[in-house]
């Protein structure tokens, strides 16, 4: 009898029945993000998450190997409204200097601190360490100016 129990609860839990009352379905909610990766002439970079409406910016891995060592990183206030093309900050290597641009607009939602005390995360992992700021984007289609990953690598192999 026990077996044939085991037996009928495994099979409920196998079509996504609860252990609760008979034949009650569980509800699975499936949430799609898409992420979308998206660069600058400047070799500036964002990451847009249509889930959070959120773009991690950061600086391209062929700019962070052009600048050298990076020795001081400036980033702008969270809460900081800005406009697309904006300077949004800098960046000092021991090669030499760069300003960064904001790649979209929006409001500086968050800012990684950790690079104050260690700008060298973006020589390390310039996308997913280094990482500069989060910007919560005003408007979503300036995405869609930006370059493919493969039309950012055509504009500075040439």
């Amino acid at each position: 009898m026990q077996t044939s129990l085991r037996a009928a609860l495994r099979q409920r839990t196998a079509f996504g029945l609860t252990r609760g009352s008979p034949f009650t379905p569980t509800k699975q909610q499936f949430i799609r993000t898409l992420v979308t990766k998206k660069y600058t002439v400047e070799h500036e970079a964002v990451s847009f998450n249509d889930t959070t409406g959120l773009g991690t910016v950061y600086i391209t891995n062929y700019a962070q190997k052009s600048l050298g060592d990076v020795v001081f990183v400036e980033l702008p206030k969270p809460g900081t409204e800005v406009s697309l093309g904006d300077q949004i900050g800098a960046v000092e290597s021991v090669k030499a200097a760069s300003d960064i641009y904001a790649p979209v607009s929006g409001i500086i939602e968050e800012i990684n601190n950790e690079l104050e005390t260690q700008p060298g995360l973006l020589n390390k992992s310039p996308e997913d360490q280094g990482w500069l700021c989060k910007i919560k984007l005003s408007n979503t289609s300036e995405m869609e100016e930006l370059l493919s990953e493969d039309a950012y690598k055509k504009s500075y192999e040439s």
